[in-house]
């Protein structure tokens, strides 16, 4: 029955809401009727002693000089079933302006002989600012009250835990018990301040970290987890979210300040934790002086601009004061929201997006010649493995032609660095992708050894990024989404991992690192193995792998290593003044040999089968081994 009533009410609180008018008409309403009250209280109800044609002539006057005030704080606005503390602060600096004005009137009043409907006594103004106040939170308490009573439903509110007491927890507490749909519970916080727990901080019970049992949270029904810390270290962060994953919650993080609405937490900022949450990766320390200076008034080209780390290294140039920034793709859709991004975010960043194909050598000159940039960060390749084993002539034309065009475009428009964009999958290479790769690093190793150029040309070699086109979280996540299977190709495989952020900022820095000719490596910290990879996220989706989730090996693809590596044996480590860049030392390469060999294969490549293009690749690259049979069609 109770419940048959709260539905219809819940209902009739959806549909319909108090228009501003009508909270403006009511509060008037309560300050007219609480002017009346306050002189029956003061004069003991003995009408008698005052003139009513008085009392009702000081009242709408009363009213007006309320009616200003409320139209200027707006108290009246906003949802009255939402009230929250902002609201009451409205009210109350609303009536106390008001009380100041008006006594400031009456006391002029008597001094200056004005109308006696001025002239209302102070003890009235008094106890009708008391009395109007109290009457205003009431009748918002009262609905926010009845409307918490009618929508709350056992059946779908979602039993949480807190992680943090402080003030971010503290607000997380007060957004879930002021969130219209109501589908939150409390039933306490975890902190791991041995001071606080055991005891309450607004009301709730304060837990250690070690009340976080299968049984406990069986037993309380916990279904959400929220991390409600301000800048929680990363390995910390992890060790929490570990501690949490198995137990079949959603876990949910607070974002920074700055990423809330108007300075403003909504619950819909509350978002899930990441899977890159779980690397426990420390802050990336810049060496923002030196990129400063290297990008200060410079024009930047950035090629494969549109892409996963084109487009961050475009947003992490804004960051600095460039002249320009020219962002090339040949992606028209990636390209026109970049640009709308841009545009949004940084309205005053001088940039230009074109849509072009870097490996048509016309096109890219008009770029280079009207624009002659200073810096190029070369981030235009193919690189999704399988379908490059598919069609190795693509992967050829595009990796190793496009870097052939945009370096030797960087010598001739004398373009002071040109950074370039590899994988780990150039080492000791099992596939086209990694192979072309390869063949891009000694192209461009090559290139920084010739005599008489002024361009210096880096090469930064990392492994797979998290969240980038073709990258296995979002394949994933998708995946889990659509109820599963997740496919991994074998349960051993491991992958170095970082995250988009992360490699754009370590390719800032190593771009001007060196003199040139440097191969810089990416500390990448310890590989993971996919089949975690897979549980985890399957975990942090509230689900239980195999159970709610199947896991499916389907063998490994074309090409596919089981491990990479980012180093090759004949490549000895030499450390630099940064913690995550190391150099592979290379040997040196003759440019005529490998720069002919290149423009061989691009001028025969449409006249070649498939397993001739591997055959000249591999005599570029000897380590290059092919483990399946290409079938030429």
């Amino acid at each position: 029955m109770i419940e048959t009533i709260k539905g219809r009410v819940i209902r009739v609180f959806k549909n319909h809401s108090l228009p501003r008018w009508l909270v403006l008409l009511l509060d008037l309403s309560t300050v007219f009727f609480s002017f009346l009250i306050a002189y029956m209280l003061r004069y003991n109800f003995e009408v008698e002693t005052f003139q009513i044609s008085m009392v009702f002539k000081q009242s709408f006057f009363v009213v007006i000089i309320y009616a200003l005030f409320i139209l200027i704080f707006k108290s009246y606005v906003g949802m009255i079933r939402h009230t929250t503390i902002r609201d009451a602060y409205k009210i109350i600096l609303t009536n106390i302006i008001a009380l100041i004005v008006l006594f400031i009137i009456t006391l002029l009043s008597r001094k200056n002989g004005w109308n006696p409907i001025l002239d209302i006594p102070l003890s009235i103004l008094l106890i009708h600012s008391g009395a109007v106040t109290i009457l205003l939170f009431f009748f918002r308490v009262f609905v926010k009250i009845f409307y918490e009573f009618a929508s709350s439903s056992s059946r779908d509110r979602r039993n949480v835990l807190i992680y943090g007491s402080g003030e971010t927890g503290i607000l997380v507490k007060r957004l879930l018990e002021g969130d219209p749909k109501n589908k939150y519970r409390l039933k306490g916080f975890i902190d791991d301040d041995k001071k606080i727990q055991g005891k309450k901080v607004d009301g709730y019970p304060v837990f250690s970290r070690q009340v976080l049992t299968k049984d406990f949270i069986e037993d309380e029904d916990i279904q959400v987890f929220i991390i409600a810390i301000n800048n929680l270290l990363p390995t910390k962060k992890k060790e929490v979210i570990e501690s949490m994953i198995g137990f079949g919650c959603e876990i949910l993080d607070t974002p920074s300040f700055d990423s809330w609405m108007n300075g403003h937490l909504e619950v819909k900022n509350l978002k899930k934790v990441k899977f890159e949450d779980l690397l426990g990766r420390d802050p990336i320390k810049l060496d923002l002086d030196k990129i400063q200076n290297g990008l200060t008034g410079k024009t930047i080209l950035v090629t494969g601009g549109a892409g996963s780390i084109g487009s961050e290294i475009a947003r992490q140039l804004t960051r600095f004061n460039s002249k320009q920034i020219i962002i090339v793709d040949q992606a028209e859709t990636p390209s026109f929201y970049l640009g709308e991004e841009l545009k949004a975010k940084l309205p005053g960043c001088n940039f230009r997006t074109i849509i072009g194909d870097v490996t048509r050598a016309d096109d890219m000159e008009i770029i280079f010649k009207k624009y002659k940039p200073e810096i190029v960060f070369h981030a235009a390749a193919y690189k999704h493995v399988p379908m490059m084993e598919i069609h190795p002539h693509q992967a050829f034309r595009v990796n190793v032609g496009g870097t052939k065009i945009i370096s030797e475009l960087a010598i001739k428009y004398q373009a002071e660095k040109f950074v370039i964009i590899s994988s780990d999958k150039a080492v000791n290479p099992t596939n086209v992708m990694g192979a072309t790769k390869k063949i891009c690093e000694l192209l461009v190793h090559a290139q920084s050894n010739r005599k008489g150029i002024s361009t210096q040309f880096i090469t930064t070699r990392f492994g797979n990024v998290l969240g980038s086109n073709g990258s296995v979280i979002p394949l994933f996540n998708k995946q889990i989404a659509d109820g599963g299977p997740v496919t991994i190709t074998h349960p051993d495989i491991t992958r170095y991992f970082m995250t988009i952020p992360e490699a754009c900022q370590l390719v800032l820095e190593a771009g001007f690192m060196g003199n040139g000719g440097e191969i810089y490596i990416f500390d990448m910290g310890e590989p993971v193995r996919v089949m975690d990879v897979a549980i985890n996220l399957i975990r942090l989706s509230g689900l239980e792998p195999y159970k709610d989730i199947q896991i499916k090996v389907i063998g490994l693809r074309p090409g596919e290593k089981l491990f990479e590596e980012l180093f090759a044996a004949d490549e000895p480590m030499m450390p630099t003044h940064h913690p995550k860049i190391s150099i592979a030392q290379v040997a040196d390469l003759d440019f005529e040999d490998i720069n002919s060999r290149i423009d061989n294969i691009l001028l025969s490549l449409n006249k070649m089968s498939k397993t001739q293009v591997i055959e000249k690749m591999q005599e570029i690259v000897p380590t290059y081994t092919s483990k399946f049979e290409f079938i030429d069609n």
